[in-house]
């Protein structure tokens, strides 16, 4: 072998390697310095003496058919109910959201609509207004909290030096057979490495599904093609404060029926990160920010990278099947594992597929909206107008 094929090979392993750092390495050097330097604690609900005012934001989009029941749960919350308010931002409904939503006026459910569709954070940056308390909590529209869990978000806020608080996303199955499992595993991960960053010094995303942020934080200009939910525990950092993962905090959160369904999300997502990164770009200095540089580099853009180190890849095993013999039964297996994540990621909805081919068809759905992600990203194509992904709750 020369240097030409030398460099191949690092080109074929790329994502391989990062990927490997991202998902393995970062957590072990995580439980590393947590072991060493010792766990910092959330507050728990047992060392509030008075709770504070808060308001809970309820961001939707046409939801009649779920809405009632989120406002049910949310108003059986334990909480005091003269310290909590709960803010509906309809982002111009068509579908009789409001009308219901006006129906519970009179246990003090407010509704903002927006006159146009905007998307989600314009209408989040128009609660701003509306906002009561000390704290704002975002909830979606088809999550299922559990009883105690905006007692255990709100606890966390004791601490002065905590600007962001999150739940614990528990991917939940809907009444009808699914093939989502792949989801539901990386869910799972998603929470423990929080846990482990929380243990460390703190998040750098925080759960879009259910967070809540200290008021005089929360911004009235957020831009509308940004993903909040990453961007509130960057601006905490930025005004010196840190953002923590509540485990007991449990957000349940409906599986879409299918990687299919759940596919345009995954681009929007990755797409309104990777903007929001560069947006608030200055956090990657690790001579300002120390630790949470490292840990935002870490947990976000090594996840990211591996998708355009794709392209990389495959130009270097196209070398090496050149010039190399042996590369050619190893691409040939790729291949094979390429075709099985593409029929795991087309399984048909009416059937429950293999648990492993499931999670193939995760990575391989994962890896073509990361591609995707990165198109849009690169062009500056913004995605302002939501479009919520229809769960069954």
């Amino acid at each position: 072998m020369n240097w030409i094929d030398y460099v191949a090979v690092g080109a074929a392993i790329s994502p391989l390697a990062i990927v490997g750092y991202a998902y393995a390495g970062y957590p072990a050097t995580l439980w590393l310095i947590r072991a060493v330097r010792g766990a910092r604690r959330v507050v728990s609900p047992e060392a509030v003496r008075d709770w504070p005012e808060v308001t809970l934001t309820v961001p939707c989009y046409n939801e009649a058919g779920s809405i009632a029941v989120t406002l049910d749960r949310l108003l059986a919350l334990d909480y005091p109910a003269e310290r909590r308010h709960i803010l509906v931002l309809s982002d111009a409904s068509t579908d009789g959201t409001d009308d219901i939503v006006r129906g519970y006026a009179d246990r003090g459910v407010q509704l903002l609509r927006l006159r146009e569709r905007k998307g989600k954070s314009a209408a989040e940056n128009a609660a701003h207004a509306k906002l009561q308390g000390t704290i704002a909590v975002n909830v979606d529209a088809t999550v299922v909290l559990g009883p105690s869990s905006l007692k255990s978000l709100i606890a966390a806020f004791e601490d002065p030096t905590v600007g962001v608080a999150s739940g614990r996303d528990v991917s939940i199955a809907a009444a009808q057979r699914e093939q989502s499992g792949g989801e539901a595993g990386y869910v799972g991960y998603e929470m423990f490495v929080r846990g482990l960053e929380t243990a460390v010094d703190g998040i750098v995303g925080a759960s879009g599904c259910f967070f809540g942020m200290r008021r005089h934080l929360y911004p009235s200009d957020f831009p509308e093609h940004l993903s909040r939910d990453f961007g509130s525990p960057l601006i905490a950092r930025a005004h010196g404060f840190r953002s923590v993962s509540v485990e007991a905090a449990v957000c349940g959160v409906p599986r879409a029926k299918s990687l299919e369904q759940e596919y345009p999300r995954k681009v929007r997502t990755m797409a309104r990160g990777l903007q929001t990164l560069w947006y608030q770009r200055a956090l990657l200095n690790p001579v300002r920010f120390g630790w949470f540089a490292w840990m935002l580099a870490s947990h976000k853009l090594a996840r990211w990278l591996p998708y355009p180190a794709i392209i990389v890849a495959m130009v270097g095993w196209i070398v090496l099947g050149v010039r190399q013999p042996i590369a050619t039964p190893i691409m040939l297996v790729g291949a094979t594992v390429l075709a099985l994540g593409l029929l795991g990621w087309r399984w048909p909805s009416t059937r429950t597929p293999p648990r492993w081919l499931a999670m193939m068809g995760f990575m391989v759905a994962a890896g073509t909206a990361g591609l995707s992600a990165w198109q849009r990203a690169l062009t500056g194509t913004k995605a302002a107008v939501w479009e919520p992904t229809r769960r069954t709750a």
